[in-house]
């Protein structure tokens, strides 16, 4: 009885002694911190650019004209095809004109004929006066008679050259090496009088071409003192004209074109309706990629921000036109922090306050995060995709 009181009582001290410990060790035992990607503010030089929309012409676009009325008789090329100087693209109906040359040869023959009949009259008469046979009149009728003649016939002969030229505008060839688009009349059409076609086509040569693009006054005044700068320093021979300030072309399917052109033109004057000011630049095209009238954004470099703070876009939060990221303090702390930012660079942004070079911005889980909490920040490198694009 003795023993079993003994046991009993030493059962009921030693339970509480088993769960105290038994709480003790669960309040020592803690959740390990989350890890959560981070990153580390990049720190560079930033180029900083403005895009602006252009339309792109050939380096030549030669309209070919219907320079006289008449029926086309033939078209002597393949639409959107290269063509050569001087190759024959036209043919109207020449048979009117070729007429019109042979009234002009018969009235030039008839008026050098009578140029020599007035010759014969003066020449005979000029000794009959020096002998007084005639009178002095009579010899200044005859010179009169012979001047008039000589006009004539030169009258004549520019009728004829005219005529010829007509007759020579009926077949009409390309004017320079290019390229030739759609044909705006066919075969059987009375071409070269309104409303009928006078402009056929249109050759363009696009080796290089031509984009033009409009400016506000405050993106002009940068510009142009660029392109003068670049104009002072080829006049000097300091510069070559090929390292020109360049400019960038980006097409309309998002892709930066490989050639890089360069600024060499700025319009006289400002359009006072909209506040803008035409500018072009010109760019190679040794694969013939770009064809008169595509758009495309101009990309012009505008300024350098030396080591800007740059962070991946996706780490701001933004709120009521505020923006903010997480970042981690030396404890290993979330830390919410209000930024100011700037431009966006692909897919990344320039932060102007509120970030330190070293700083470590929280990268992924942004709604897992709060002020204060302890997590476990793995460092990432991230790779913008923007960059590997390029």
């Amino acid at each position: 009885m003795i023993r079993s009181f003994n046991l009993n009582y030493l059962i009921l001290i030693l339970i509480p002694a088993f769960l105290a410990s038994s709480c003790k060790e669960k309040k020592q035992i803690k959740p390990s911190p989350p890890e959560i990607p981070v990153v580390q503010v990049i720190q560079k030089d930033v180029p900083i650019y403005n895009e602006f929309v252009g339309q792109v012409y050939g380096e030549k676009d030669i309209p070919i004209r219907a320079r006289v009325e008449g029926f086309l008789e033939g078209i002597h090329f393949k639409e959107g095809q290269k063509v050569n100087k001087g190759q024959l693209l036209y043919s109207i109906d020449p048979l009117p004109f070729q007429a019109k040359v042979n009234t002009q040869k018969s009235k030039l023959a008839e008026a050098e004929t009578m140029l020599v009949k007035a010759k014969s009259d003066l020449d005979r008469y000029i000794p009959l006066a020096k002998s007084n046979a005639v009178s002095q009149s009579d010899l200044d009728a005859k010179q009169a008679q012979y001047d008039a003649a000589i006009s004539a016939v030169n009258a004549a002969k520019a009728n004829l050259r005219s005529a010829e030229i007509e007759l020579g505008y009926c077949k009409i060839y390309s004017p320079i090496n290019g390229i030739i688009g759609k044909t705006l009349a066919r075969e059987g059409d009375f071409v070269g009088r309104e409303p009928n076609p006078v402009i056929l086509n249109t050759v363009s040569k696009t080796d290089k071409v031509r984009v033009t693009f409009f400016l506000t006054e405050s993106d002009y005044l940068f510009i142009a003192r660029e392109y003068k700068k670049d104009i002072m320093k080829v006049a000097k021979g300091k510069l070559k004209e090929e390292d020109k300030t360049k400019v960038e072309l980006i097409l309309s399917d998002g892709s930066l074109y490989k050639y890089p052109g360069t600024i060499d033109f700025i319009d006289r004057g400002v359009d006072a309706s909209t506040g803008s000011i035409l500018v072009q630049a010109t760019f190679p095209n040794p694969d013939f990629l770009l064809r008169p009238g595509l758009y495309a954004k101009v990309k012009v470099k505008m300024k350098t921000v030396k080591d800007g703070l740059l962070i991946p876009k996706r780490c701001i939060k933004e709120l009521q036109g505020q923006y903010s990221v997480y970042i981690v303090n030396s404890e290993n702390k979330i830390e919410a922090r209000q930024i100011n930012v700037g431009e966006r660079i692909g897919d990344l942004q320039l932060v102007n306050k509120g970030l330190k070079p070293d700083d470590k911005v929280v990268l992924e889980g942004l709604q897992k995060v709060a002020s204060g909490m302890e997590i476990k920040p793995v460092l990432t490198e991230f790779v913008s995709k923007a960059n590997a694009q390029e």
